[in-house]
């Protein structure tokens, strides 16, 4: 069963609507944990260290993000942790999960239009492809 499930979150409505499936599934197995995803973004990094007085600033900012997916998880009295790496966004969670050996993964979908993301690419879609457990993609 999924006892290791791995939420990709960044504080969006979209990964808020992730973390209530995350939520839900996770409160009908024991002994589950919800294992809480923050990639910083290395495009986005620049601007954090530019906008914050120190490095304990930055964390702190990436934690607040959080907060409403923490909160959601803990109202549902759901085990969760909070991992935060650096990283591209979708090559770092396929490299976390399959190192992490967790059993699903839960990300939203951030709902690019086909152009968008055959030009871009999306963070779910390089997901699905890579990772090497199941994923359920939250709408």
């Amino acid at each position: 069963m999924y006892q290791r499930i791995l939420l990709a979150a960044d504080g969006s409505k979209n990964s808020i609507r992730a973390a209530q499936e995350a939520a839900k599934i996770a409160s009908l197995i024991p002994d589950s944990i919800v294992e809480i995803l923050f990639v910083a973004d290395l495009s986005k990094i620049k601007n954090e260290v530019l906008h914050s007085q120190n490095h304990e600033e930055i964390e702190m900012k990436r934690n607040q993000k959080l907060i409403p997916v923490k909160d959601l998880l803990s109202e549902k009295n759901v085990s969760h942790q909070t991992k935060i790496i650096t990283g591209d966004p979708g090559p770092a969670i396929v490299e976390y999960a399959n190192n992490e050996r967790v059993d699903l993964v839960i990300i939203g979908s951030r709902g690019l239009n086909a152009l968008q993301e055959f030009v871009m690419g999306s963070v779910s879609h390089k997901v699905v492809k890579r990772v090497q457990c199941p994923v359920i993609v939250v709408k």
